[in-house]
């Protein structure tokens, strides 16, 4: 677990470089999901670069797919993409590597952007595996701001009523999204009591906590007869005062001095763990 506490400052730091390439990125969500992103590819999901055409891979979407750069760095350090490419080519005319998911990109299951399709998919790819007797996993990461989307709690009622425990959705509880506060937009405040009432096992946990996940995510597993949802209670911007908390950093390309004081702040907090 201490490699992935060090690893998670050098993910960050990839996530803003590949921003800063591209001239603009959803940096302030990027910061908030990455450590759920990280532990979930590094400690969770079974696949791999070579089995993404296995039709007994677990299955990852990324239903918030404004968080594709966070996405990006993951991919590159798993081995899907590399890095070099990505930052030269990201934001690009012409380039695969655009602002949202594209599943023509290796290890990208469904193109996504549109806000509130990623749970339904999910669920969806969880009933086929039921049906089709296969073992499988799907796991999809939704922002808190989606939760405003009717389609959310189809997909939440369909998971419940079929049972799905082969599915586990991670809500970004980061409480700001591009207009402000989540509260001021759509009121949030008994979303445990909401998933539970579709018959989902919920657990909230400190979202920026790569034990917590860790953990979350080996009780999703072991949790029949529902699915579980894990409600990652997260900072936007996570890991520098520059940007955490702040709605305006929702969508933002930093300026020199603003890029300078992030990549400090990464690095000082990995020296804190290497010592």
């Amino acid at each position: 677990m201490e490699e992935l506490e060090s690893l998670r400052w050098d993910l960050r730091r990839d996530c803003v470089d590949i921003i800063m390439a591209g001239a603009g990125g959803h940096i302030g969500g990027d910061m908030s999901v990455i450590d759920a992103l990280m532990t979930l590819y590094a400690n969770h999901l079974n696949i791999s670069p070579e089995t993404v055409d296995d039709p007994n891979r677990d299955r990852f979407v990324l239903s918030k797919g404004h968080a594709m750069e966070a996405y990006y760095a993951v991919l590159c350090h798993e081995g899907y993409l590399d890095l070099d490419d990505v930052k030269a080519r990201f934001s690009k005319f012409g380039s695969p590597y655009i602002g949202h998911p594209n599943n023509k990109l290796k290890g990208i299951e469904m193109n996504s952007g549109s806000l509130g399709h990623g749970l339904p998919v999910a669920v969806g790819m969880a009933l086929a595996g039921k049906m089709d007797g296969r073992d499988y996993r799907v796991y999809t990461i939704m922002g808190d701001g989606e939760l405003a989307e009717g389609s959310v709690w189809e997909g939440a009622m369909s998971g419940g009523n079929y049972q799905l425990d082969n599915l586990c959705a991670l809500v970004d509880r980061n409480r700001l999204q591009i207009s402000g506060s989540t509260e001021d937009v759509m009121k949030q405040d008994s979303q445990e009591e909401r998933w539970a009432a579709f018959g989902w096992n919920v657990l909230s946990i400190p979202g920026n906590d790569v034990q917590a996940i860790d953990a979350a995510l080996t009780l999703a597993a072991e949790t029949k007869g529902k699915p579980t949802v894990i409600i990652l209670n997260t900072v936007k911007g996570y890991g520098s005062p520059v940007m955490e908390d702040k709605a305006a950093w929702h969508h933002h390309l930093p300026n020199d001095e603003e890029y300078a004081q992030i990549i400090a702040d990464f690095a000082a907090h990995k020296e804190a763990i290497n010592g």
